[in-house]
Order: C-alpha cells, then sequence, then structure tokens
C-alpha cells in the first residue's frame, strides 16, 4: 500500500494537528509518514506578525507556502494547515480535499490574576499578535497597552506566567487541542471578539485533481464546518482577499439556518463595524455581509488601513 505523506510545520500545535489526521487515517487502514517543513512564518520569530506580513509583500501564505512548494513537486501527498493560515484564493494547482469537524473558533483570555477583560487595571499589559485582536479590544479597552507576542503556544503561556504580560489573547481551539486550558479565564463571545475567518478548522490541502487522494480524505469531510467556513472566506475576500486587515467572521448553523457575525475595524478600535444576518446559502450570505460592511464605511477603514502604518498580517 502506497505511504501517504503529510507536510506539516514543525510546531508543537501544527504537529498535533498532522498527528490527528494521521491517525484517523491510519484507522481506515492507510499507511501514513509525517514531514515537517519550516516556513517563512516559522523561521522569522524575532518581529511581531504584522511586520512579517509587510516584507517584501508575504502577508498572504507565510505559514504555507513552503509546504505548498513540496506538495507541487511531489515530496508530499497532502498538507494539514489550520484553515486560517490558509489565503481566501489558493494558488493554482492546489484544492481543499476536506474540512473535519470544528473545534470552538471562538478566542480565549488568559491570565494569571484576571478573570475577565473587564477586570485588567488601566493601562495593563496585553499580548498579541493580531491586528483584528488588538482593534477588538481597543475598541472595549481603549486604555489597555497591547503588546506583540509571538512564539508557540508554550512559549506564549510560559511568558503570561513569568509576568511579561498581565494577560494574553489565544485561539481556544489550539489550546484545547493542546489540552492546556489551565490559564484560560473567559471564553470571549462574538460581541467582545469575533474570530478570525476558518478559525478553529483544519484544512487538509492537495494538489487539484488528486482524485485518488481525495477519495481518500473523503471521510474526513464535515459538510457543518465547510459551509461555515465557506462562508466567512467568502466574506473576507470580498472584503479585500486575505487576512491583511482587522476582520472578524464567525459563521455558525443552528436549527438549519446559517448566522454569521462580522466585524471590520480600524487598528485603534474605531470606528468598528459590525454586522449579523442569516441565510441558507454559505456564498452569498458571505457577500451580502462584506456588501453590507462596504456599504455602512468599511471600505473607508480598509483605505485608512491599507495608506498608513498599519503593515498587513495574518490572523493567529
Amino acid at each position: 500500500m502506497p505511504v501517504l505523506r503529510i507536510g506539516s510545520r514543525g510546531s508543537q500545535l501544527a504537529l498535533w494537528q498532522a498527528n490527528h489526521i494521521a491517525s484517523l487515517l491510519r484507522g481506515q487502514g492507510h499507511a501514513v509518514e509525517i514531514e515537517v517543513i519550516h516556513t517563512t512564518g516559522d523561521k522569522i520569530t524575532d518581529v511581531p506578525l504584522a511586520q512579517v506580513g509587510a516584507k517584501g509583500g508575504l502577508g498572504k501564505g507565510i505559514f504555507t507556502k513552503e509546504i505548498e512548494d513540496a506538495l507541487a513537486a511531489g515530496h508530499i501527498d497532502l498538507a494539514v494547515h489550520s484553515l486560517k493560515d490558509l489565503p481566501t484564493e489558493l494558488l493554482p494547482g492546489f484544492e481543499i480535499a476536506a474540512i473535519p469537524p470544528r473545534e470552538d473558533p471562538r478566542d480565549a483570555f488568559c491570565s494569571t490574576r484576571y478573570a475577565r477583560i473587564e477586570d485588567l487595571p488601566q493601562g495593563a499589559r496585553v499580548g498579541s499578535s493580531s491586528l483584528r485582536r488588538q482593534a477588538q479590544l481597543k475598541a472595549i479597552r481603549c486604555d489597555l497597552d497591547i503588546h506583540p507576542l509571538r512564539g508557540n503556544v508554550d512559549t506564549r503561556l510560559r511568558k503570561l506566567e513569568q509576568g511579561e504580560y498581565d494577560a494574553i489573547i489565544l485561539a481556544s481551539a489550539g489550546l484545547k487541542r493542546l489540552g492546556k486550558t489551565e490559564l484560560v479565564k473567559q471564553i470571549l463571545t462574538a460581541e467582545i471578539m469575533c474570530p478570525a475567518a476558518g478559525q478553529g478548522a483544519l484544512a487538509i490541502e492537495i494538489r487539484q485533481g488528486d482524485a485518488t487522494t481525495r477519495e481518500k480524505l473523503s471521510f474526513l469531510s464535515d459538510a457543518t464546518a465547510r459551509a461555515e467556513t465557506l462562508c466567512e472566506r467568502f466574506l473576507l475576500n470580498a472584503l479585500g482577499g486575505g487576512c491583511q486587515v482587522p476582520i472578524g467572521a464567525w459563521a455558525k448553523f443552528n436549527a438549519g439556518t446559517l448566522t454569521v457575525e462580522s466585524v471590520v475595524a480600524h487598528p485603534e478600535g474605531s470606528p468598528l463595524l459590525r454586522d449579523s444576518r442569516r441565510g441558507n446559502d454559505p456564498e452569498k450570505l458571505g457577500r451580502e455581509a462584506a456588501e453590507a460592511l462596504l456599504g455602512r464605511g468599511a471600505d473607508k477603514i480598509l483605505r485608512a488601513v491599507y495608506g498608513h502604518d498599519f503593515p498587513p498580517p495574518p490572523q493567529p
């Protein structure tokens, strides 16, 4: 039986994700190997992610390019990504073969001393490398001192425990997958912090037209996760393509109806626009939400971000 070769980043969370998919594939009788591939985003660790995105137009795909290169060259058969790392428009020659069931897409407030964002003292130091998170934090607490936070989950939590930050914001999905929820004090609602498009979801990428591998992966697909993330990614794409500005999008099925909550915000927290709507067609719903936000002035926010010193980051 041919071995299925999975490409993955080398972080603890990325390897958990790759091993999770490998275990499911082995349960179907497949032989599987994992190949660790170091991406641009992994190699540049001494500057905030926003600045990484600004260097040489690397805003899109800084955590995926080298993996896709290996996939295109045939060195691996599939890649396991965090869906939010994938650009909304894949490069020619690739396709998403499966999106497995999604973990909680919300963000988590982590602290050793404070139970809620509201409890932080004035001027508290909060760690985050995401402009999306920064913008929404500033909208509710303009007094907070927000500082860049890089490194894997363990590194970020250790910095919190050592007192470098009063609190940090991380994706709850990663913390749950790694079993590191001890310092999670508050799961943030979409009203406080709308998640990144695709957050909590995995994407299994293959070479376009590779029907054999696609068929082997078909059992991993979850229709609900695909519809929700499809809506979010269409919304994001309609607002300018990729994770280049502070945008939040969370679509959720409830009683057979898809609801999408979305946010576009200036990095300093104001102006901030919100939209909420329901529908049944993921693509149509995502585009309608984007059009509504643009019609209310999101285009002005986006132009301001592009035109000033707010470099385009991926949204971790």
